[in-house]
């Protein structure tokens, strides 16, 4: 880890030209911001895991022949394919909206 201490955390810049008033004013925007982004991707991870228990469930139910009805593994397995390619798409903007924030020139 010796390699790494060079790297340090991001911190929000504000905006540009502004006096240090309306910067501090503006400082608890991004972060509120930042919680948003945060609770909604750990919200779609939650449901993620959720969707995998629940189709691990019913998969131990019917191979132990608790099932009743057997068309409740195919939905159960659909929805949580949903909830990955729902992760896997909000990952995916997710990283071109950073690499587009690479790219802009101060």
């Amino acid at each position: 880890m010796e390699g790494a201490a060079f790297i340090v955390p991001m911190t929000p810049w504000g905006n540009i030209g502004v006096n240090d008033l309306n910067q501090t004013q503006n400082a608890p925007a991004v972060s509120a911001e930042a919680s948003l982004f945060k609770d909604i991707f750990k919200n779609t991870i939650e449901q993620v895991q959720e969707t995998q228990a629940d189709v691990e469930h019913k998969q131990y139910l019917l191979a132990t022949g608790q099932l009743d009805d057997a068309h409740t593994l195919p939905i159960a397995e659909a929805k949580a394919g949903l909830a990955v390619d729902v992760m896997i798409g909000l990952r995916n903007k997710t990283l071109e909206a950073y690499n587009e924030l690479i790219k802009i020139n101060v």
